[in-house]
């Protein structure tokens, strides 16, 4: 559970340290993907979330403890009522992570029982070129 902390608070600081210029294209495909898994997410399908997400993510936390940590966290929130993009950054460097192409993609989300929240998604592109989930972080 260690390891899912870590991952969790990484994503959380990730999007106010990341550097460097936006890049659309790069930032457009990363947020279809952070689209896409949050669709999935989103009705509980969270071991799914875990086999789609990046091996980096999937090094960090085992499935069984990203699904006990979301099954503890996203029903205690309620459904999604609204999500709406916030930002998108593009980044070679993040703190904590080794150098590549990673995008942080924040959301203004309305739970049912939480009305404010930010969702941020930190997406890495991977040697096939996908761009997967390597962290989440619901604030």
């Amino acid at each position: 559970m260690k390891a899912l902390s870590s991952l969790i608070l990484s994503a959380a600081c990730l999007f106010s340290t990341a550097a460097g210029a936006a890049n659309a294209p790069e930032v457009d495909d990363a947020q279809k993907a952070a689209q896409s898994w949050l669709a999935v997410a989103d009705p509980g399908n969270y071991a799914s979330t875990w086999d789609g997400a990046a091996k980096l993510f999937q090094h960090g936390v085992s499935k069984e403890e990203w699904v006990k940590a979301l099954s503890s966290l996203r029903p205690t929130l309620g459904h999604v009522n609204s999500r709406k993009l916030k930002s998108g950054q593009y980044s070679k460097s993040l703190p904590g992570l080794p150098d590549g192409d990673y995008v942080i993609v924040q959301y203004d989300t309305e739970f049912e029982k939480k009305a404010k929240s930010i969702e941020t998604v930190t997406l890495l592109r991977e040697a096939d070129g996908a761009w997967r989930v390597a962290g989440y972080f619901i604030n």
